[in-house]
């Protein structure tokens, strides 16, 4: 079958690896992720270096903006940019590469708890991710919970890859609350306990350094060693001096309160929502057919014993307060307004061309009978991606547009040799066989012309599709044309013309 699609990936030199560790890991432990992450990669042919990126963003990509990664600053959370020879030098696509090493990448994260999401280079407008349920409901536990079994179907279903939630886990927080009455006693102020915490846990810039050279400052920091850093028993054994001159401990001037770490909640349009990702991979590396067969595991993702209220592809559900829904967006809601938009432009492209017809030919039915032959650019069209095993995506789309004007041409050809022969007082049947032999010719040669225009163009990865499209669209309508379009219109016009015939010669 023919795999429909957005766009296919092209052959990039980029590829990136998200890495999520659980919530509240240090950024030691990220660190120490990706750093078996960049081992196991350095040492692949295809890739020409790479940057690792614990804790902070990376710098900004247009994917990245979509996809909010500038956002990506906590401690649990790293990415690795790769960078991959030039495709003159190696066998393999870029997404076959990220293909073939994602699952040792998964099972690298597997070991250090992490969430492995091998991102590439979009080929058309960038996602959030080509999968996306965003999960609508009247309270944040009940869509939470909803996403989380949602997830759970997504894991469920084959291809689908890089499973991520919004969700947070729980991660401990500790919050030291200064004993105010404590430390004034002792003539500490409350600034010196701030300052001596962060001090311990992040440094201190005690001065900067004046070289002559460098374009910004560079600070001197005072810092603890790494071991003394880890555990709050550490942190409370430090000591103060009071004014006295005494040292006190800073677990006399704090009172430990412990929790948990705020997590971040989500909107869209002013609604609450929790948001699935997922990707897919395999052979059917579309998104749409991933979507199609989660929607079999669906049913299992339930609150309370009641399916999902209501399931949205269009637009999101205008009551979120009255129960819960899932609306579907990603690579699918692309795919759906970029077909959309192109089918609306396919129409009035067809009415354009009808109504330039019906003025040359000052007729209704004729034109019906040139644009008779645009459907059959399907039958050259579909066998065609099937045959070259090529997905049909938005430039096959462009092509079937284009093909239209130019089997139309083809048939006004035809046409306007009929009607001039028989003005000039040929027998209508003969004049219809005539068409096809005296205008073959040229309908071929534009047509070969044109065919061979597309083969420059058949091994891109965006416009393989345009160029498939032309080629057997072409070669399939354009043998048809020159049957069909006579056959048509002798069907059409034989009595109308044999009347006339038979009247010219009784009147003679």
């Amino acid at each position: 079958g023919v795999v429909l699609k957005m766009l296919p990936f092209d052959n990039k030199s980029e590829f990136q690896v998200v890495v999520d560790m659980p919530a509240g890991t240090p950024l030691e432990n990220t660190a120490a992720a990706l750093q078996e992450l960049s081992a196991y990669l350095a040492q692949q042919p295809e890739v020409q270096n790479l940057q690792g990126y614990a804790g902070t963003a990376s710098p900004i990509t247009f994917n990245g903006l979509v996809r909010q990664y500038y956002l990506r600053a906590d401690a649990e959370q790293g990415d690795l940019q790769v960078n991959l020879v030039d495709k003159k030098h190696r066998s393999e696509k870029s997404h076959a590469i990220a293909q073939r090493l994602r699952p040792a990448l998964e099972e690298i994260g597997t070991k250090h708890g992490a969430r492995i999401k091998v991102v590439e280079v979009p080929p058309g407008p960038p996602v959030m991710s080509p999968l996306v349920a965003e999960v609508y409901g009247p309270d944040e536990a009940g869509r939470q919970a909803l996403a989380g079994k949602i997830a759970k179907s997504f894991d469920a279903t084959d291809d689908i890859v890089g499973v991520d939630t919004s969700l947070r886990e729980d991660a401990p927080r500790a919050f030291l609350r200064v004993r105010r009455q404590r430390a004034e006693s002792l003539g500490i102020p409350v600034a010196a306990v701030a300052q001596t915490v962060s001090g311990a846990l992040s440094g201190a810039d005690a001065a900067y350094l004046h070289d002559g050279q460098s374009k910004y400052p560079v600070p001197v920091r005072i810092q603890l060693p790494l071991e003394s850093q880890v555990g709050l028993e550490r942190i409370l054994g430090l000591s103060l001096r009071a004014a006295n001159g005494q040292l006190v401990p800073l677990s006399e001037l704090v009172t430990v309160e412990r929790g948990i770490i705020d997590k971040p909640l989500f909107t869209k349009d002013l609604k609450g929502v929790s948001y699935v990702f997922g990707d897919m991979a395999g052979k059917l590396d579309s998104p749409l057919y991933g979507l199609a067969a989660i929607r079999g595991t669906l049913q299992k993702a339930t609150k309370d014993g009641d399916a999902v209220v209501g399931e949205y592809w269009i637009h999101q559900p205008t009551d979120t307060y009255r129960g819960y829904a899932l609306k579907w967006d990603g690579e699918s809601q692309i795919t759906y307004d970029t077909f959309r938009d192109m089918g609306a432009a396919y129409g009035v492209g067809l009415i354009l061309i009808y109504l330039l017809v019906v003025a040359q030919f000052k007729s209704y039915l004729t034109p019906l009978v040139i644009m008779a032959p645009i459907p059959l650019t399907i039958i050259g069209v579909m066998p065609g991606h099937a045959l070259l095993n090529a997905q049909f995506t938005a430039t096959s789309m462009i092509g079937m547009i284009a093909l239209a004007g130019i089997i139309v041409r083809n048939s006004i050809l035809l046409v306007d040799f009929i009607e001039l022969q028989v003005s000039q007082g040929m027998v209508f049947r003969t004049a219809v066989l005539q068409s096809a032999a005296v205008r073959a010719q040229p309908i071929v040669l534009t047509g070969v012309a044109a065919m061979i225009g597309a083969f420059f163009i058949l091994d891109d990865p965006i416009f393989n599709g345009l160029a498939v499209s032309l080629i057997f669209g072409i070669l399939v309508s354009t043998l048809l044309t020159l049957v069909v379009i006579p056959v048509l219109y002798y069907a059409l016009y034989r009595r109308r013309m044999e009347s006339r015939e038979d009247a010219a010669l009784s009147g003679t």
